[in-house]
């Protein structure tokens, strides 16, 4: 039953709807964010939502969402790849959903040209040449970031953006979730009704559980630092540590991965944690609506952005 919008030891401070809509100049609606963004996709056993939706701080204040969202799907058959990517940009920043959106298209980009490769990395598990590739992508598309970031004559520093990802095959027969990224947010799995936060530590050094290579494999080794994009000035890519996670799926595990407007809540407050144990533990995955109802489960104290992405496996 999905009567209710919030757990914890009071109602939230903020309403629970939208109110003030953000500023609009007439020359540049391209860069307006909507509100909310929903998303879902099925292929073979795993099924998938998303979702990324406007605190309730900003939706009180009239300010954009700083948090980006994409899902997309590159090639076709058993060799198509999806990939779900979210972004947060810096408080600090006046145009951090700029940041975001771009964050999310970079690295769109970056994986999309690097399908094949990919794909058949996926398939075969190759968890080491997995880390290292993607290891590099994070860091030539977030050096991009800060390249464009000097080239407006804004902080790179300021204009960035936490960038985490899910990358999984669509051949049915491959169970391999791969996770990566930098900054804040959370990594959790949901099995047989308990929930694990399986978050990795950043910069985790190889040969350790989820690398799939020794110590010694100089394919691990960090990757060189991106060039800079032509005629462009050379930035070098963010000090920020990188994660990374590979796991074969279990017949019946939710897989959550979620920004820190969502992860906050769910490390805080167990009551949350209970609510969605129970609701995702169905027979069956949420319907978009219904995910989106239950992302939205408030708590006093939250009320950042909420971007999220779920896999149910079959």
């Amino acid at each position: 039953m999905r009567g209710r919008d919030h757990v914890g030891s009071g109602p939230p401070t903020y309403d629970p709807e939208p109110t003030a809509l953000p500023p609009a100049h007439p020359d540049h609606l391209d860069t307006l964010v909507p509100d909310t963004v929903l998303d879902g996709a099925r292929y073979g056993p795993c099924t998938l939502r998303a979702v990324s939706v406007r605190g309730d701080s900003a939706r009180y204040r009239g300010v954009p969402r700083r948090d980006a969202l994409l899902v997309a799907r590159f090639g076709a058959g058993e060799q198509g790849l999806l990939l779900v990517a979210m972004a947060s940009g810096t408080r600090a920043c006046g145009v951090a959903h700029l940041a975001a959106a771009e964050a999310c298209r970079w690295i769109g980009r970056a994986v999309g040209h690097s399908q094949a490769r990919l794909a058949e990395d996926l398939r075969a598990a190759r968890r080491g040449d997995l880390k290292s590739g993607l290891h590099r992508l994070t860091d030539r598309s977030l050096g991009r970031l800060r390249a464009g970031a000097a080239e407006q004559g804004l902080d790179p520093e300021e204009y960035t953006a936490s960038l985490r990802c899910l990358l999984l095959s669509a051949d049915p027969a491959c169970r391999t979730r791969v996770f990566f990224g930098v900054g804040d947010g959370g990594l959790f799995r949901l099995r047989d009704g308990a929930w694990r936060d399986l978050e990795p530590s950043p910069a985790t050094p190889a040969g350790t559980p989820g690398d799939g290579r020794p110590r010694s494999d100089p394919r691990l080794a960090p990757p060189p630092p991106p060039p800079p994009p032509p005629g462009g000035p050379a930035v070098p890519p963010p000090r920020v540590p990188f994660r990374f996670r590979a796991s074969v799926a279990r017949p019946g595990d939710v897989l959550l991965m979620c920004g820190a407007g969502l992860a906050e809540p769910l490390r805080d407050e167990p009551e949350l944690r209970e609510l969605l144990a129970r609701r995702w533990s169905a027979p069956t995955p949420p319907g978009l609506a219904g995910f989106l109802a239950d992302t939205g489960v408030r708590v006093k104290g939250h009320a950042d952005d909420r971007t999220a992405a779920a896999l149910w496996e079959a």
